[in-house]
């Protein structure tokens, strides 16, 4: 990607900001980027803050005979790779949908001869509005490519789907678009697990945890994103099957077993659920009354570990890449490390559970560190979508590197 570049149109909205930071990702990756800064745009990053990022002059104005001299605007959308709308504003969809050229932004995007990518960003009834969501399928059917958006609370007090992608998941579009659609874990077979799972007692009653699924999800769905052909195994969670994941729900930790073997054989296992540790002894056909002996004492009995099962099994049908999760709520990483080695796993992902770890169960945000046989690495604070694109490149690499070897 070093001699790749981008035109980066950033639009009017509270996602402005997270411009500076994929243009940060960028530049890691060696992808070059050139901003167009509309007015609405700069009402929330500035020009100077751009262009200090990007290293390049910050464009603004279509009647700007300095800019027009030294790049026109014409040369300035096909000089790059690929055209960037981040975020794209309900306003700026509508102009690109009907051929609008009023400012630079249009008139850039009306003028590419290059692939453009929209990401989404702008409250849910805007999104959910008819004239957008035409405006949406008329990109579609002219070549568009999107990204995006997220649904969740929003800087206008609702909820819903409007929110700009996360930046590392802009980042993989971006990449997956100049790599002419081919992307990295194509042909990889991947086993993800999520969710808790249910352990009955009697028909209405069961033993679980707080587990909601969302980074069990997400992941599943940035690995689709690189390609992978993803089975994802989870417990029961008010969650949609992401976009080309294939799903197997099932109840409790025995059910959760037998689907992920019957998935097997894969590359790589990400086993995120939290799977109960123990279940009732004895699971009864009818509601249990207080007035025949009541609740007072469950007895229980240990579940299979389905980690250490699939980490165990032997060569030529262990996964190269097993991942675990150890959910802490003290002494997180030296747990977690301990847990790396007595389930045998390549990985282990720690996250702090308690109440001062950021909600993680339940919550939209996640801090992880990842203990691997070479050391540690820790990731700050960060929402689950982009955890799991960090991490869904992460295991690409990975792959990749053990491709080569083999």
């Amino acid at each position: 990607m070093s001699d790749r570049s981008v035109l980066l149109i950033i639009g009017g909205g509270v996602a402005a900001y997270k411009c500076l930071e994929l243009i940060r990702l960028l530049a890691k990756r060696g992808i070059g980027a050139r901003a167009i800064l509309t007015r609405a745009g700069a009402e929330f990053v500035t020009p100077l803050s751009v262009g200090a990022l990007t290293g390049d002059k910050v464009y603004t104005e279509l009647f700007d005979l300095t800019a027009e001299a030294e790049m026109g605007h014409i040369e300035l959308s096909r000089s790059v790779d690929l055209v960037v709308v981040a975020p794209a504003t309900a306003d700026l969809l509508a102009k690109a949908a009907n051929g609008h050229a009023n400012d630079l932004a249009s008139t850039a995007i009306l003028a590419t001869d290059k692939p453009v990518l929209y990401a989404p960003a702008m409250n849910v009834r805007m999104w959910e509005h008819k004239a957008t969501q035409r405006n949406l399928r008329q990109l579609g059917d002219d070549g568009a490519l999107f990204v995006g958006p997220d649904e969740g609370d929003m800087a206008c007090g609702e909820f819903g789907h409007g929110r700009l992608a996360e930046p590392p998941v802009i980042v993989e579009a971006i990449e997956a678009a100049l790599s002419g659609g081919a992307r990295p874990l194509t042909g990889r077979r991947v086993l993800v697990t999520a969710g808790p799972t249910h352990e009955p007692l009697d028909p209405v009653r069961y033993v679980a945890n707080r587990s909601s699924g969302k980074q069990g999800y997400a992941i599943a769905g940035a690995l689709a994103r690189l390609g992978a052909d993803v089975t994802l195994v989870s417990g029961p969670v008010a969650l949609d099957a992401p976009a080309g994941v294939s799903l197997a729900r099932v109840e409790t930790a025995r059910e959760m077993l037998a689907a992920s073997e019957a998935a097997l054989p894969v590359e790589c296992a990400v086993m995120c659920a939290a799977v109960s540790d123990y279940r009732p002894e004895i699971e009864t056909s009818h509601k249990i009354k207080k007035d025949r002996g009541g609740l007072t004492n469950i007895p229980l009995t240990e579940n299979p570990d389905i980690l250490q099962t699939i980490a165990h099994l032997p060569e030529g049908e262990r996964p190269r890449l097993v991942i675990g999760f150890a959910a802490e709520t003290d002494d997180v990483v030296a747990y977690a490390r301990t847990k790396r080695e007595r389930k045998n796993c390549d990985w282990m992902v720690a996250n702090d559970v308690s109440e001062a770890g950021h909600g993680v169960m339940g919550g939209d945000v996640n801090e992880i560190t990842i203990i691997d046989g070479e050391g540690e690495e820790t990731w700050p604070a960060m929402p689950k979508e982009a955890v799991a694109a960090r991490l869904a490149a992460r295991i690409a690499d990975a792959l990749g590197q053990k491709g080569r070897q083999t």
